[in-house]
């Protein structure tokens, strides 16, 4: 199998306020592959903590788009994770993504922001993704600050018909512990969302292929093995919910 070389295009603007997005793609290859929207955590304009994992995923085969958003801002960061939407489906196949294939993912507080656009589509102006993946999530809780409630509730009463949900967690997670969402997995299923779970021997940070610096009091790339082959797994999550055929 060749390895396939990733490109990728930093800073591009995606919203009015001027927030910045990275592109990450194979350099050369078939167009319209699948893209992934990848949203970070609760750190305001963390794009770059995503890249290792979205190069990783790259690798595969996808075009990962991965902007910054401020969980503070005013409307809890809706105004830019709605622009990151539209920039997606807009401009995916400028980078050689299909914005028919969409896959809609997000890490920690991105992971539930990702899932609830999920069940409420109404959050993205009635769009939905192809899929929509949760990696190291909180889903059975409360944001107020972002009009956000639990999930199980949401799903009760979503009018929304299901899009299959991947899930991704570190058992060894300080930060949300892997019961978040082991106990999302049977909500999902009393609503007929078709759901996987994916458990790895990792924590938080390198769920997404990095570690958490104190000195930087920010996750940087991960240098320990364990972490690169978490997130590996959640590259190749990222890609099976994309529909490629990659192994377990």
């Amino acid at each position: 199998m060749n390895e396939i070389v990733v490109s990728t295009e930093q800073g591009i603007v995606h919203e009015p306020g001027g927030r910045l997005l990275d592109v990450h793609r194979p350099a050369h290859g078939p167009a319209a592959v699948p893209a992934v929207l990848l949203w970070h955590g609760r750190g305001p304009n963390e794009r770059d903590v995503l890249a290792p994992l979205a190069r990783e995923a790259a690798s595969l085969g996808l075009v990962v788009v991965v902007p910054d958003w401020r969980p503070d801002a005013p409307d809890g960061g809706w105004g830019h994770l709605r622009a990151s939407v539209r920039f997606t489906r807009e401009r995916a196949g400028e980078f050689g993504g299909d914005a028919e294939r969409i896959v809609l993912a997000g890490w920690s507080l991105g992971a539930y922001a990702a899932v609830s656009v999920a069940v409420r589509p109404e959050l993205v102006d009635g769009w939905r993704p192809a899929a929509v993946a949760g990696i190291a999530g909180r889903y059975l809780w409360e944001r107020p600050e972002m009009e956000l409630g639990d999930l199980s509730d949401a799903l009760a009463m979503t009018p929304a018909g299901p899009v299959p949900v991947h899930l991704v967690h570190g058992t060894a997670d300080d930060i949300a512990d892997v019961h978040h969402s082991r106990d999302f997995v049977p909500a999902l299923d009393r609503w007929g969302w078709p759901v996987t779970l994916t458990e790895t021997d990792t924590d938080h940070a390198g769920a997404v292929m990095t570690e958490y610096d104190p000195a930087r009091e920010r996750c940087v790339p991960a240098r320990a093995a364990g972490a690169l082959e978490a997130g590996r797994t959640t590259a190749r999550v990222l890609a099976r919910a994309a529909g490629l055929p990659v192994p377990e």
